[in-house]
């Protein structure tokens, strides 16, 4: 056994490292490319203007993993990036899978989308619901726009308005802080939310720092005994890598991640039959594992 090998299934200390054993396939991502129109300093992507470490995808990329999807009982297809509508073939994509399966689109909501935001129309009455998340950091118009530039934060809320106004479900990403009292962060959205016209029980899914690709901040190890002491059967199976995988494209192949948060690492690179991929264990060592573990974080809203 090599000693690359011994540090995927162990510890540093030599313990057993935890892990989970997928139950079946719920959700497909695909990551449409690290390429953005804003240079967040925090994001956890690294994306950036003509940023290529995760390549754009188009529909004739993504058509036979939506067909495996299908067949292996894919319960809904979301979307992630970089920004999903700086890709030309984006919402044709997003035709062909609406027709299949429920989508989600994680989307700044800032220039690409509202730029392309009327050929969304067409969606609406597709034989599934398509929802989008839109990202405001913070309730804080000058904090929001700190990180993500002057006028992003006005911008995203057009967005969310004018998608609820067309019909389509909305969501929020937020940026959670330490010690944070995160019921009272929430209220204060929801009087935004009031305050723009958007409904105040829309969905806000809250975030750690994940530090951005390639960081090796030091957090504690999972071992077995964490995951069967803090965890539940119900509990790891609420994992994202128990009922979710993630297509990117890399060096010109479409590739099968164990989750949307760990492409920086090639170890959990599952191949690229979908599958195969949902039959191996995921070892939890990559360090925004441990946010699953302990804060519970998770890109799904299933």
């Amino acid at each position: 056994m090599s000693v690359a090998l011994d540090l995927l299934r162990y510890t540093p200390s030599g313990e057993p490292r935890g892990y989970i054993k997928p139950i079946q396939l719920r959700e497909l991502w695909f990551h449409t490319g690290t390429a953005c129109n804003l240079a967040c300093p925090f994001c956890l992507e690294g994306s950036k203007p003509g940023d290529n470490r995760l390549e754009r995808i188009t529909l004739e990329d993504t058509l036979p993993f939506f067909e495996d999807a299908v067949s292996l009982g894919v319960e809904q297809f979301s979307f992630t990036g970089g920004e999903p509508f700086i890709v030309k073939d984006f919402v044709r994509t997003l035709e062909y899978a609406s027709n299949l399966k429920p989508c989600l689109v994680l989307t700044n909501g800032t220039d690409p989308l509202l730029k392309r935001i009327n050929q969304l129309d067409s969606l609406i009455y597709q034989p599934n619901q398509v929802a989008f998340r839109i990202s405001i950091d913070y309730h804080d118009e000058s904090k929001h726009d700190g990180g993500r530039g002057t006028g992003s934060f006005q911008k995203s809320l057009e967005s969310l308005k004018a998608l609820d106004e067309k019909g389509f479900k909305i969501s929020v990403a937020r940026q959670m802080t330490i010690n944070e009292d995160s019921n009272a962060i929430d209220r204060i959205y929801r009087t935004l939310f009031r305050k723009q016209g958007i409904p105040e029980n829309t969905t806000i899914v809250s975030f750690p720092d994940f530090f951005t690709p390639g960081s090796t901040p030091t957090v504690p190890s999972i071992t077995e005994n964490c995951m069967t002491t803090y965890h539940s059967k119900k509990t790891r199976e609420a994992f994202m890598c128990s009922f979710s995988k993630m297509v990117v494209k890399k060096n010109g192949k479409m590739r099968i991640y164990a989750c949307t948060l760990v492409d920086d690492d090639e170890t959990y690179d599952l191949g690229s039959d979908l599958k195969e991929s949902i039959e191996k264990k995921i070892m939890m060592r990559h360090h925004r594992c441990y946010s699953c573990f302990t804060y519970g974080s998770s890109c799904s809203e299933i």
